[in-house]
C-alpha cells in the first residue's frame, strides 16, 4: 500500500523532533550523564539510527518525477571554509566573597573594618586584599524556589503569599532582579528575570501543588542555567536562592552534592526555609541545613505558620547587612579544583563570619 511509507516517515520524524527536546532539558551533572550512559548500554539497538537518512516516501504517481535538490555544487562553494580561529583565553585569579557576621545574639554587627578579618585559602594567607566593602549595596539576582509537591500542601497559601511580601520588599526597580521557579517532579520557570513585582507575583500566584519532589535539580538548573552567568552593568552582583521545601527529595537525577557545587561555582548564597510543620527536625530538615551551611546563607525553621513571613523579613536584613572582601590566591592555578575558604573576625571571639566553604578554580 502507498499509505504505509507515508505513515512510517511522519512518525519516524516526529520522535526525531521530540528526542533533542527532552535531553536537552536534563542537568549535565556527572551523575546524570552515568545515568544515561547506563541506559542507553541497557537499551536495544534500534533499527534506524537518527543519524541515518529518513527513507523517503513513494510517489502517488510513477509519473511524477521526485523534485529536485535545491543545492548544487556551486552554491555549496558559496560558504566560506571553517577557518581556524586563535582563541584567546585569560583568568582572573580574584576571588569574591560575600559574607555575614553576627554577635552570639545573632545581630548582625556592620561596623567592622578589613583589618579584623583574617582570610584562609586552603589554609594558607591569600597573596592580596584587592578590595573590602562594608555593608554592601550590590544590585542582587535572587531565585526564588518553591517546592509544589503533595507534600508541601499543608501551608502553602500563606508560604505564598509571605514568598510575594519578600519580593516586593527585596526587589528594587531597574536595580535588583528575580525570578521564580515551582518545582515538582521538574522544575518550572513561572516568571522569569525581573524587576517587577507584578510579574513575579503572578509567578507565585501560578504555583500549583503536586507531584514528587526534584529539589536538587531545581537547584541545579536554576544556578547553572539562571544564575551562573547572570551580572549586572555596573559590576559585582549579589546571588542568591531562597529555597522553600521540606527537603525531601525523590525525584532528582543530580546529587544534593552536585547542586552544591553548581551553586559555589555561580557563587550563590543559598537560604532555606523548611515547610516542616511537625515540631521536629526530620531528615530533609538536615538537607537544607548541609545547603545553606556550604554556601554561607542560613536555614530557617518556621514550626509556625506565622514565622515564616519572620524568616523571609530575617533574610532581607542579612542581604541589606553583608561584608565583600576580593582577595588574590597564594598559589593560582586554572585546574578546576576545589578550594576552601575561611574567615574569622580576628581577636573577637563573640562574633561570627558565614561565608561560602569554598569555590571552584577556572578551567583551562
Amino acid at each position: 500500500m502507498r499509505v504505509f511509507p507515508i505513515f512510517t516517515l511522519i512518525v519516524m520524524v516526529a520522535v526525531l523532533a521530540v528526542v533533542p527536546m527532552v535531553s536537552a532539558q536534563l542537568p549535565s551533572a556527572p551523575s546524570a550523564v552515568r545515568e544515561e550512559e547506563n541506559k542507553a548500554k541497557a537499551a536495544p539497538t534500534p533499527a534506524l539510527e537518527p543519524s541515518q537518512p529518513l527513507p523517503a516516501a513513494a510517489p502517488e504517481k510513477a509519473s511524477v518525477p521526485p523534485p529536485a535538490a535545491t543545492a548544487t555544487p556551486a552554491a555549496a562553494s558559496v560558504a566560506p571554509p571553517e577557518a581556524s580561529i586563535t582563541t584567546i583565553r585569560s583568568y582572573v585569579d580574584e576571588v569574591n566573597v560575600i559574607f555575614t557576621v553576627t554577635d552570639k545574639h545573632g545581630n548582625f554587627v556592620k561596623d567592622l573594618t578589613q583589618e579584623d578579618f583574617r582570610v584562609l585559602d586552603d589554609k594558607q594567607p591569600p597573596r592580596q586584599i584587592v578590595n573590602f566593602i562594608r555593608e554592601t549595596n550590590l544590585p542582587l539576582r535572587v531565585g526564588l524556589l518553591v517546592d509544589a509537591s503533595n507534600s508541601i500542601r499543608d501551608r502553602f497559601k500563606f508560604e505564598q503569599d509571605s514568598a510575594i511580601e519578600f519580593l516586593n520588599q527585596i526587589v528594587r526597580p531597574k536595580f535588583d532582579r528575580a525570578f521564580v521557579i515551582g518545582f515538582d517532579t521538574t522544575p518550572e520557570v513561572t516568571a522569569d528575570f525581573t524587576d517587577d513585582a507584578e510579574q513575579l507575583s503572578h509567578g507565585v500566584r501560578m504555583l500549583r501543588p503536586g507531584g514528587g519532589t526534584a529539589l536538587y535539580d531545581a537547584v541545579y538548573s536554576a544556578c547553572r542555567d539562571k544564575l551562573l552567568k547572570s551580572g549586572s552593568p555596573t559590576g559585582a552582583v549579589r546571588k542568591a536562592i531562597v529555597l522553600l521545601s521540606d527537603g525531601d527529595d525523590n525525584q532528582s537525577r543530580v546529587t544534593r552534592e552536585e547542586a552544591i557545587a553548581m551553586a559555589q561555582r555561580a557563587e550563590v548564597i543559598i537560604y532555606t526555609i523548611s515547610t516542616n510543620s511537625s515540631g521536629y527536625k526530620d531528615k530533609g530538615d538536615k538537607v537544607l541545613e548541609r545547603m545553606a551551611e556550604a554556601t554561607g546563607g542560613r536555614a530557617f525553621f518556621p514550626f509556625k505558620a506565622e514565622d515564616v513571613a519572620n524568616a523571609f523579613s530575617e533574610i532581607q536584613d542579612e542581604l541589606r547587612s553583608q561584608y565583600m572582601i576580593a582577595y588574590k590566591p597564594p598559589k593560582f592555578v586554572a585546574d578546576g579544583r576545589y578550594h576552601s575558604i575561611e574567615i574569622t573576625v580576628a581577636n573577637r571571639k563573640n562574633l561570627t563570619a558565614r561565608a561560602r566553604q569554598g569555590y571552584f578554580a577556572p578551567k583551562p
